[in-house]
């Protein structure tokens, strides 16, 4: 993908769009498709563009950032094992083990972690029966 700042040469308003690559910008602009969103002009003409360079400080932005992202998602794999360790999977039956559970027709108090649709999580709330949504990173080495 490449980005060209336009301008139209009717009503000399620039905007920014973009196109699979430099050669589709020509074919379109050769076939008078690209037109101003302004004027409805289709005379369009691409102007200079700088390159965006990093600097030096974005970069340890950057890695600031990554670095967070890194420990959050250490401190979300420390929360899924100790849940996996101490909670029943019931996969894709959440709902149905947290209603029986709640209302006291399946005896096994143990608590419960599985997968349940935004409604189903909102009909348990209603219902009374607490439920937490927990951000859940996929193993991706299994």
């Amino acid at each position: 993908m490449i980005k060209y700042k336009l301008k139209c040469k009717r009503c000399k308003i620039l905007f920014d769009s973009w196109f699979a690559s430099s050669h589709e910008y020509e074919k379109l602009k050769k076939k008078n498709y690209l037109n101003c969103h302004n004027c409805g002009s289709i005379t369009i003409e691409k102007t200079l563009m700088a390159p965006k360079l990093l600097k030096k400080s974005w970069q340890k932005n950057i890695n600031i950032k990554n670095n967070k992202y890194k420990k959050i998602n250490e401190k979300i794999r420390e929360y899924q094992k100790f849940i996996r360790n101490n909670f029943e999977y019931v996969g894709k039956n959440f709902a149905y083990e947290a209603r029986s559970i709640h209302y006291k027709s399946k005896k096994n108090a143990k608590g419960i972690y599985g997968t349940a649709s935004s409604k189903e999580i909102k009909d348990l709330k209603e219902e009374g029966i607490e439920t937490e949504i927990i951000p859940w990173i996929e193993d991706k080495n299994n």
